[in-house]
């Protein structure tokens, strides 16, 4: 069946031999962080299926991206890359352990060197990726990893792909769009393409764009592996009160996510603002944070007591707002596939979304919410305004949304495909591209 990989009786994931997946890394520039607990909840599905998980970060993050419980555990088991570099003598000792292997060592020097960008900032900052991976390098083999997975194509996969070629260890990374792809040639994305095991994308749209960039005698390795989620967790949502049915006639609006301009909040307040003065019980959540809520704030300020903004919360704190709002909005000008569309949708909330990139693989128009044009304030206060005087069309929405999720977005479902693919392994059931050319498979060192 496709998605299925093979389970044992508790469900822990039974590969070609016992013990045949390896110990895995999980790198990425910062972890834990609030705006990726899609990683959080891959690497806890892994675990849950057996999967022995070792947390990598480039920095440190600070206490604020730690709400919850999860997150404080998992920044103190995390390996922090740069802090370890900057002690002399355990960036020394990463150096003296690296050229134990001088073959290895100066092939490694050498990619860095081939993959730099123009300038001498660049060269600067292509040197400390080196570092950075003999330092990880050292980790990794202490700690008897057998592959590297990284999230997005930025320093940290190019730390990935040198580590990788330090230690001959195999290496992956997740590509997610759209901030993945704005500079393709900078991150050499086909280099990282061509040197990596595999390279999971969330969408098909974001696979074309890898094929795009990259050599079609790689394309077989591209493979979709969706960011998910336990839909479950949002079960509240399935005795909060009626979809719509408030006591007092207020219509309940939410946006989760990170408070940046690319983000599109400027044009809900825009919406919020024209709508008022028809829907008096017109409301607005914002939760999250990030480097626009200064400008927000001030933005919203004229819309009083209509905006409400809580900052960061647990995941288990945005599951109670979802089941606590009737529509969420989410007018980005630019995402992947946003989990937190799938959250709301897992909610049994109907969703209203912009037309970019990935995001139509996920909303249904019409079935589980409504897709409307970036920045088009008119077209999103049609969309509110119709799904407000519509308690029953949010309600089916909601059934239709709930279903998508847990049929394609459990992110349990994911993680066995990723786990299938780490363990060396590809199959049908992995959804390949159905005109990829012949290659070497997933698993062979030709790859890594």
């Amino acid at each position: 069946m496709d998605g299925q990989a093979d389970t044992g009786p508790e469900g822990r994931i039974m590969t070609a031999g016992e013990g045949a997946l390896p110990r895995i890394a999980y790198l990425t520039g910062q972890y834990p962080e609030v705006s990726l607990t899609f990683i959080q909840r891959e690497i806890a599905a892994l675990r849950e299926l057996g999967a022995e998980v070792l947390t990598c970060s480039i920095r440190r993050t600070p206490p604020e991206q730690h709400p919850g419980p999860e997150e404080k555990a998992e920044a103190r088991a995390t390996f922090h890359v740069l802090a370890t570099a900057k002690n002399p003598l355990k960036l020394l000792a990463a150096q003296s352990y690296a050229l134990t292997r001088p073959g290895r060592y100066f092939r490694a020097l050498k990619l860095a060197w081939a993959t730099r960008s123009p300038g001498l900032k660049a060269t600067l900052y292509q040197l400390i990726f080196f570092l950075e991976a003999t330092v990880l390098a050292r980790h990794l083999e202490r700690e008897k990893v057998g592959h590297l997975h990284n999230h997005f194509v930025f320093g940290s996969a190019t730390v990935a792909m040198l580590a990788s070629e330090l230690t001959g260890i195999p290496y992956s990374f997740t590509l997610h769009g759209p901030a993945d792809l704005f500079e393709p040639y900078r991150w050499a994305l086909a280099e990282k393409v061509a040197r990596a095991r595999f390279v999971a994308t969330i969408s098909h749209f974001a696979r074309s764009q890898v094929m795009f960039f990259s050599d079609p005698e790689h394309w077989h390795k591209i493979r979709i592996i969706h960011c998910g989620v336990h839909p479950e967790r949002y079960e509240a949502g399935e005795v909060a009160e009626e979809v719509g049915q408030t006591k007092d006639d207020r219509t309940e609006l939410l946006f989760v996510g990170r408070l940046a301009p690319v983000k599109g909040i400027r044009v809900l307040f825009e919406a919020v603002k024209r709508l008022a003065p028809e829907m008096p019980g017109l409301r607005l959540t914002l939760v999250g944070d990030g480097p626009d809520r200064a400008g927000l704030e001030a933005a919203a300020a004229p819309l009083g007591d209509l905006v409400r903004f809580t900052g960061y919360m647990s995941q288990g704190e945005v599951a109670a707002e979802m089941a606590k709002t009737d529509i969420f909005v989410l007018p980005s000008f630019a995402e992947g596939v946003p989990v937190v569309l799938m959250e709301a949708l897992a909610s049994r909330r109907p969703v209203i979304a912009t037309q970019v990139a990935g995001v139509g693989e996920l909303v249904r128009d019409g079935e589980t919410g409504f897709m409307v044009p970036p920045g088009d304030v008119e077209s999103l206060m049609d969309r509110i305004r119709a799904l407000a005087a519509d308690p029953a069309a949010r309600a089916a929405m909601g059934a239709a949304g709930r279903e998508t999720v847990a049929a394609e977005f459990d992110i349990r479902t994911e993680a066995a495909r990723m786990a299938t693919l780490m363990a060396g392994r590809a199959g049908a059931h992995l959804r390949p591209p159905p005109f990829a050319p012949r290659g070497p498979s997933e698993g062979s060192e030709t790859d890594g």
